[in-house]
């Protein structure tokens, strides 16, 4: 197991509250803020998806981060997509998005770092003991 360091627990802890964040904005801009249609859209159904990580994210469950990080470039393009054709209150709101799923995959990948390069430690470990089991 990898210990942690501080700035690790930071990225883990921006990760987390992006995530946080972008559910909470999802909520608000579908029922509240700028739905697609008065008093509320089923475009609201889109946060669902983001809860599946939410508890791996907050327990630091390294898989979670992994797919999780490929999982919300989903939102950033949507995020992209509506800031570029909406207008007026949801074109920000976009624009949040677009932020806050940009800084959950930038703070996972560079959390997720020092676990990537174990396992090359290790595969290369591993290929170096099968390629030479005279030494072992």
């Amino acid at each position: 197991m990898i210990e942690l360091t501080p700035t690790q627990q930071r990225l883990h802890l921006v990760s987390s509250i992006s995530l946080v964040l972008l559910i909470v904005l999802c909520i608000l801009w579908e029922l509240v803020l700028a739905p697609l249609r008065p008093g509320g859209s089923w475009m609201v159904i889109k946060v669902l998806p983001l809860f599946a990580p939410l508890s791996g994210t907050l327990k630091k469950n390294v898989y979670t981060l992994q797919w999780a990080s490929m999982f919300i470039l989903l939102y950033f393009t949507e995020g992209v997509v509506r800031a570029w054709s909406d207008h007026g209150l949801s074109q920000i709101l976009a624009g949040l998005e677009v932020v806050f799923s940009t800084t959950f995959f930038v703070c996972a990948i560079f959390f997720l770092r020092p676990y990537k390069q174990a396992a090359k430690n290790l595969a290369s470990e591993a290929i170096r003991k099968a390629a030479n089991p005279d030494a072992l």
